[in-house]
């Protein structure tokens, strides 16, 4: 069966990293103490994860077919009759994101600058309490939709034998008669590395010391060592 690229490597490099920061930073929240110097790599993690979703939005209006929102399938109506499929044994198959997953990333994406916001204003004591809750109930749902996300496409891939879990790794989907996209290597090169120097600046910039965040002419209070003091 013909396999048709849909997937760029810029949409393939995000959709990992998003994946793994989030990841990472989730299981350091839950496992390290909050007062430990180890526990600020969780908030330098949602940093990159927001930064992220920022490179993700400019590549969704200027870049490849399946990249861009319009080729999201958002409407309602054809979420509910997806849904529906799923839950008789049969579902529609999409060359790029079906009802699901097009509304699934924009809900992660929307997470993840949330969380990013909320992150920011807990360290800055900004309606502390209050942001600590929202942080809370946005990293819970991230899970709970990333999850289902999963479960979606272990489904979608039993029901089809299509490998549909492949296609985030070569880009590749078969049975579908439509014209491939481009790699757009130099805009993954250029993902890769804005990234990277937005990583090095935040690592480069953290004084274990203090707690503090030195980077980009500003300075945010990370660690717990400044109430401590107090």
């Amino acid at each position: 069966m013909n396999k048709t690229r849909v997937y760029d490597l810029p949409i393939r490099l995000f959709h990992w990293i998003f994946a793994g920061t989030f990841l990472a930073a989730f299981l350091i929240a839950k496992n390290v103490d909050d007062e430990s110097t180890l526990f600020v790599y969780h908030m330098l993690l949602g940093f990159i994860l927001a930064l992220t979703v920022v490179l993700r939005l400019l590549w969704g209006f200027v870049g490849s077919r399946f990249a861009r929102f319009s080729s999201f399938e958002l409407a309602p109506e054809k979420l509910v009759r997806y849904v529906k499929q799923v839950s008789v044994g049969r579902t529609e198959r999409f060359p790029g994101h079906n009802p699901a997953s097009s509304w699934a990333a924009l809900v992660m994406m929307f997470f993840g600058l949330g969380l990013a916001l909320t992150g920011i204003m807990m360290a800055q004591h900004w309606y502390k309490g209050f942001a600590e809750e929202v942080h809370e109930f946005f990293a819970n749902s991230f899970l709970i939709v990333a999850i289902l996300h999963v479960a979606g496409v272990v489904l979608h891939c039993l029901r089809h034998r299509d490998h549909l879990g492949l296609s985030m790794m070569n880009g590749m989907k078969q049975g579908f008669e439509v014209q491939g996209v481009k790699r757009h290597i130099i805009v993954a090169f250029l993902f890769i590395l804005i990234t990277g120097i937005f990583s090095y600046k935040l690592n480069s910039g953290f004084d274990p010391a203090s707690g503090k965040l030195h980077a980009f002419g500003t300075s945010l209070q990370l660690g717990e060592k400044e109430e401590l003091d107090d």
